[in-house]
Parts: structure tokens; C-alpha cells; sequence
């Protein structure tokens, strides 16, 4: 019997209820993208299409690190509430009512921004 992707895409997304459900494993970091404006300083309001994703993103959770050839856990570069540069494709993608999340590892982000 074959799913149609549909399907697997409707039973995820309603398995999980909350993003805080999801706990991220060894070097796996939980991340949402940055919004951007749909308006400019002046007031006006651009339209969707116009309206590029931007690289930048919040980390949510945090796996323990991965575990290198001697045993030894590497600890992860960034800590949740971290903004980070992701890559512009990439990660896996998990989608919860409206909102979007992606997973990466931590040797797949760009850089950390400090502020």
C-alpha cells in the first residue's frame, strides 16, 4: 500500500501539538527563521512575493553534542535564544500549525551572531 506524501505530511504535523515537545538529539540544533518586514520604513507594504527570507535565525533547543571517536560528547557552539546565519537551503524542516522550524546540525550553521 502506498501513503501519498500528503498523508505523512497531515500525520506529523498533527502528532506534534507543540514545539516544545521536540527535543533535539546529539549535535541537532532547533532553529525558527527570521521574519521579514513586510513593510518599509516609510510605511508602505510590500507584497509577499517581495518579501525575501532572510538567513537569520533563533535558536529554540539544543541537542547535548555529538560524540566523538574517543567517546567524549563535543559540546554544541550555540545555546537556545542564540541568533544564528543559516544556510539559505538546507536542514530539515518541521512545520507546526502555521509556523515553520527547521533542524540543523551544528557544523551546518554559518555563524553566531553576538549583539
Amino acid at each position: 500500500m502506498v501513503r501519498s506524501e500528503a498523508f505523512l505530511d497531515h500525520g506529523i504535523a498533527s502528532a506534534i501539538k507543540s514545539i516544545r515537545s521536540i527535543a533535539p538529539l546529539l549535535d541537532r540544533i532547533l532553529v525558527q527563521r527570521v521574519k521579514a518586514e513586510a513593510k518599509t520604513s516609510t510605511g508602505i507594504f510590500l507584497p509577499e512575493t517581495a518579501v525575501k527570507e532572510l538567513n537569520e535565525a533563533k535558536v529554540l533547543a539544543v541537542g547535548p553534542g555529538a560524540i566523538d571517536k574517543d567517546g567524549k560528547r563535543i559540546a554544541p557552539s550555540v545555546q537556545p535564544g542564540d541568533k544564528v546565519l543559516i544556510p539559505q537551503y538546507g536542514g530539515s524542516p518541521i512545520k507546526v500549525g502555521e509556523d515553520e522550524y527547521s533542524l540543523f546540525r551544528d557544523h551546518e550553521l554559518l555563524a553566531k551572531i553576538n549583539e
